[in-house]
């Protein structure tokens, strides 16, 4: 049997079976030994009948008397009485008529099932059976079980696994041994073959820690010869200017905090070697990114470079010009900052493509506009990116591309990354963290709200409004939907201009306007035209209204907690205290995450939690974390996942070949590429 042959060759797969696995991913004998299960059944403990109590039960039983009846409404139950030495016990199955032909008078089998009370009776309930052997596959042992599609069980995915069991035994190690030995591992075909068929819970403890070692060990070697990879490549180094950094802070209005100090300190050193700097900036909501990132630029601009700044909306990308053009023109750069985004007219870019060409404009901020082919940024040395995730590996190659060489490269995100993600996800990049908000940042209030309560939320919203403030709302859904019972956004809107807050100016924004409609919707709340604006999470990163002081989110439930902490950094930007109603769908308690969010406005505590109630996908948005196939270890687990960097890091300083572990090899190639943010 060779990993590579078809399922087919397996008994009781014809082609009509292998056309289900396929739906699961399953094509090739390889395939189904990486088939992980998703749960497990402990039926390993044999009980006698005598001493049965409610709950998974395994008892070792002689089976008589089985037999099947229709009852109402074409309901048919099959009844069987097993016996052993200390008494008997009813067996009752539903539906499955062929029960009672198929046992064996006489024989031992293994009883599986849930041992509880039916009819004022006690019986184990839709048991399995196998006749008693030395390997059952769905009984009297911890059973794994299966993802499933229509047509295709765990029972038989089981009996497929059983046959595969002598190709796991002839799999070649896919570690280097010192590895092995030196985390004290299970082999890799020891680790599968006790993944599929523990025998304790030890077993299954030890080949869990094996195969999910693997999994973050080539997560972080991707990303650490990712950074080995950048670090070789030459960038023009841009030495650091006193007086260029002193002019820029001595017109800033404001103060910067120590942790945006430490950040512009660790970007100029960055910046100063002759290889290309791959730092992300990471600060909760509020925590001053974008005066960190123009720092960085003056210093690129005042030695006549030119700076590319993407931004992942046209929304985001013209507030960023703004903000920065008001930055620079105490130094009298503001003429050199210019905007490129697709929704400006075709005079109006190809002016700003000229100008970029010529060097007129040297600090370019866009979308990804700035990729396309026509745009000719020669001088680069320098791109910021805003919310980085938000891109594509593809679309960053392309940014940087235009440089001809590899410039520096700053990314931004409000994202907080738990520990353990920037340990493996962000492996390649050097981190600097914004863990204070500057003097004058305003508390946000938050509170959960049943929908009992909705009037007195209004009420108080409307003393907020008649003070002058403005108020987002923000829904999960853009219109209404048959399954989900989810006031919508185009709801929300029509439900506040025409009943709940008539009178006040009320507005609507979502992912489906044009990016033309969006930014005049987005300019008429700014500009205090509307009251309200009724919104999906198009207004999640970036927005910046002061005048903003609340928010309701509507079925806070959906969300994740990273997300809605995002979303309620829209407000409390200004003056004014912020106030954030979370509103539920029903007038069920509220979960655990919610009421987190009443608690702290701490981001990075939230992004942990959510990290490990929800996963990555839930705190980052990141499009990329479906592909990372953690199917084993969790990045919640920060030991593990130390162990696994340390070993990676190992396996670079120790020069190790990784083309003599094909296996290893391959998978770090894919993983390269997922992880990869350059």
């Amino acid at each position: 049997m060779q990993g590579s042959d078809t399922i087919r060759t397996l008994k009781g797969v014809g082609d009509a079976v292998a056309t289900l696995y396929k739906r699961l991913g399953i094509e090739t004998i390889a395939d189904l030994v990486c088939y992980f299960p998703r749960s497990y059944d402990d039926y390993s403990i044999i009980t006698q009948v005598a001493k049965l109590r409610p709950g998974p039960v395994t008892i070792q039983a002689t089976i008589s008397r089985a037999a099947g009846r229709y009852v109402r409404r074409g309901m048919h139950i099959t009844e069987a009485i097993a016996s052993d030495a200390t008494g008997s016990m009813r067996l009752v199955w539903f539906n499955q008529p062929y029960r009672a032909s198929a046992i064996k008078a006489g024989k031992q089998y293994f009883v599986s099932g849930n041992f509880e009370l039916s009819h004022q009776r006690f019986a184990i309930m839709s048991p399995s059976l196998e006749l008693v052997s030395d390997l059952p596959l769905n009984t009297a042992r911890i059973v794994p079980v299966y993802r499933e599609t229509k047509g295709l069980t765990s029972r038989q995915v089981r009996s497929a696994m059983a046959q595969v069991l002598p190709f796991i035994s002839t799999l070649s190690e896919t570690l280097p041994d010192w590895v092995v030995q030196e985390q004290k591992l299970l082999s890799y075909s020891d680790a599968l073959r006790k993944l599929h068929f523990p025998e304790t819970i030890h077993d299954l403890k030890r080949a869990r820690e094996r195969l999910g070692f693997d999994e973050v060990f080539e997560l972080v070697l991707a990303s650490l010869l990712n950074k080995y990879e950048i670090m070789a490549e030459h960038a023009p180094a841009v030495p650091f200017i006193e007086s260029v950094a002193k002019g820029f802070v001595g017109h800033l209005p404001f103060t910067l905090t120590d942790a945006q100090r430490r950040a512009i300190w660790q970007i100029y050193l960055d910046m100063q070697r002759e290889h290309p700097m791959n730092r992300l900036v990471e600060g909760d909501v509020g925590s001053g990114k974008t005066v960190v990132a123009a720092m960085a630029a003056v210093m690129v601009l005042q030695q006549g470079h030119q700076v590319a700044f993407m931004a992942p909306t046209e929304i985001l990308a013209r507030q960023h010009a703004e903000t920065l053009t008001t930055l620079l023109e105490p130094l009298g750069l503001a003429s050199q900052v210019g905007l490129l985004v697709g929704g400006m007219k075709k005079v109006q870019k190809d002016r700003a493509r000229e100008a970029i060409k010529d060097g007129r404009i040297r600090f370019i901020v866009g979308t990804q506009a700035l990729i396309q082919e026509a745009v000719d940024i020669h001088e680069l040395e320098l791109i910021i990116i805003d919310e980085q995730h938000r891109f594509g590996v593809e679309q960053r190659k392309l940014l940087m591309a235009k440089a001809g060489h590899m410039p520096h490269v700053l990314n931004l995100t409000a994202t907080p990354i738990p520990r353990s993600l920037a340990l493996t996800l962000y492996g390649e990049l050097d981190v600097s963290i914004l863990d204070s908000k500057p003097v004058g940042r305003q508390p946000v209030i938050t509170e959960i709200c049943a929908p009992t309560s909705r009037q007195t939320v209004y009420k108080k919203i409307k003393q907020e409004l008649e003070a002058g403030r403005q108020m987002f709302v923000v829904t999960p859904l853009i219109a209404d939907s048959d399954s989900l019972e989810i006031v919508s956004a185009e709801a929300m809107y029509k439900q506040m201009k025409d009943r709940d807050f008539k009178g006040y100016a009320v507005g609507l924004l979502h992912g489906k306007m044009k990016p033309a409609e969006k930014n005049q919707v987005m300019e008429q709340f700014l500009a205090h035209s509307l009251d309200i604006l009724v919104s999906t999470t198009v207004i999640e990163v970036g927005v910046d209204v002061p005048n903003a002081s609340v928010m309701l989110v509507e079925g806070a439930d959906r969300f994740g907690l990273a997300q809605i902490h995002q979303l309620r950094g829209r407000i409390g930007r200004g003056s004014y205290p912020g106030y954030c109603y979370l509103m539920m769908n029903d007038a069920r308690a509220p979960s655990a995450r919610l009421r987190a969010l009443e608690r702290t406005n701490d981001g990075f505590k939230l992004a942990e939690l959510d990290l490990e109630l929800r996963g990555p996908g839930a705190i980052y948005g990141l499009q990329q974390h479906g592909q990372l196939d953690l199917r084993i270890a969790t990045l919640a687990d920060v030991p593990l996942i130390t162990r696994a960097r340390k070993t990676a890091q190992e396996f670079i300083d120790k020069h190790e070949n990784i083309a003599r572990y094909p296996e290893l090899s391959k998978r770090v190639k894919r993983l390269r590429a997922v992880t990869n943010l350059n």
